[in-house]
């Protein structure tokens, strides 16, 4: 089974983020054409496709369904077939890292001083430690032909 062409509109031309979110998106099918995806979750990403080519042309509903299409195509690759976008995990423990590390060895560092006002300072820690961790498993899912070459920028 194929995936579905997406509908080209030259009237996303003059709008910048509009055209940004489309050429994107696009992006994303063409690496997923490449990936061997079984016929269940095709049939997902068709519907998808489906419904943003049926939009009429207004922008802002046309960008949010284009937003709303790629975050559900790209947790089901990530979900069911452990398929990732580049940086995917470094951007999910960057946040990870500033709460999970950062935040309680920010309070242990102002306890142990006194001052409560060093309470931030295990936030850059964590934040470079979650970073550290999202890489590795980054490029683990590089040398298992996990990830699509492309990165997704909100």
């Amino acid at each position: 089974m194929e995936i579905n062409e997406l509908k080209k509109r030259p009237d996303t031309e003059h709008n910048k983020t509009l055209n940004n979110a489309f050429n994107q998106f696009d992006k994303l099918l063409s690496e997923l054409k490449k990936k061997e995806i079984p016929d269940e979750i095709i049939i997902h990403i068709n519907n998808g496709i489906d419904q943003i080519n049926s939009i009429s042309n207004t922008e802002k509903g046309l960008r949010r369904q284009i937003k709303k299409t790629q975050s559900y195509i790209l947790k089901l690759m990530e979900k069911n077939l452990k398929i990732v976008t580049k940086n995917h995990y470094r951007n999910t423990w960057l946040a990870l890292g500033m709460t999970a590390f950062g935040l309680p060895l920010g309070a242990a560092f102002s306890i142990s001083i006194g001052n409560m006002a060093l309470l931030g300072i295990g936030l850059p820690i964590g934040m470079v430690i979650g970073m550290a961790m999202g890489a590795g498993m980054d490029k683990k899912a590089y040398e298992n032909g996990k990830q699509l070459n492309v990165e997704i920028k909100y």
